[in-house]
């Protein structure tokens, strides 16, 4: 588990138990939490399950009806998951996954005195998020500004004592699409594009050239890396006399 924490990137958590009752160093952050059920709600079983309101199952040959205990299940819009919780050092807790509109969030409430407190707050903070909320397309953003980089700008990149003539580029991968902004700050979201000027060869192919930014009011919202799409090999000896011989074909042609 922690293992697994570590290759999400998170810094905040510390698993003791399987089982998540309270320890001393068994912690982590809402924030982290909503990282961990991001992660989770990509397996298609588990979110499957979360967005289940009620099951029946067979024990010993009787049926047995389970019910979900998220209060928020298919009595509030777009609720899709995702887990109750409770310890005596945690509080109630509730995290919450709804979808609208082809948009999702995550709500994580941690530590309230009560299950309605915890119902009360998750509910203001999802309803507040779409309210005030709206999505921009990064990335149509981002391969818009990409595609006039290339015609304009890439060409003018050195590459001192480069073998290959022509230099193509891709982007790094990424499957974010949309970012949400608060409304009214739509109109401050810029792109910028930060690359260097000069490279010396040779270099391998995937070398990062430069990178694209979304940015609102200095705030990096989300970045790709500008990559070369081939590997780009030093001139030789033979390179510069084969060079040579073409320009002095070229001068006798223009010339006779």
């Amino acid at each position: 588990m922690n293992q697994k924490a570590k290759e999400l990137g998170l810094s905040n958590t510390n698993f003791v138990t399987p089982h998540g009752l309270d320890e001393e160093l068994h912690y982590t952050s809402a924030f982290e939490l909503a990282l961990i059920t991001d992660y989770a709600l990509k397996n298609e079983k588990f979110a499957r399950i979360v967005n289940t309101k009620t099951c029946q199952i067979t024990i010993n040959g009787q049926p047995k009806d389970l019910s979900n205990t998220n209060e928020l299940l298919g009595n509030l819009n777009g609720v899709n998951g995702v887990k109750t919780g409770f310890t005596n050092g945690a509080g109630r807790c509730l995290v919450t996954s709804t979808l609208r509109n082809g948009h999702q969030i995550i709500c994580v409430v941690l530590g309230a005195d009560t299950k309605k407190i915890r119902t009360t707050d998750s509910v203001k903070l999802i309803e507040y998020t779409f309210a005030n909320y709206q999505y921009i397309n990064a990335k149509q953003k981002i391969e818009q500004e990409f595609k006039t980089w290339l015609e304009e700008t890439s060409p003018n990149i050195r590459y001192d004592k480069a073998k290959e003539q022509k230099i193509e580029y891709e982007l790094e991968e990424n499957q974010i699409t949309w970012i949400p902004v608060l409304k009214g700050n739509e109109k401050d979201v810029e792109v910028k594009i930060n690359y260097k000027e000069n490279f010396a060869s040779p270099l391998e192919k995937g070398c990062e050239i430069g990178e694209i930014q979304i940015v609102l009011k200095e705030e990096i919202l989300l970045s790709r890396k500008i990559l070369l799409k081939q590997e780009i090999n030093k001139k030789e000896i033979g390179d510069y006399l084969k060079q040579l011989i073409q320009h002095y074909c070229q001068y006798l042609l223009e010339n006779i």
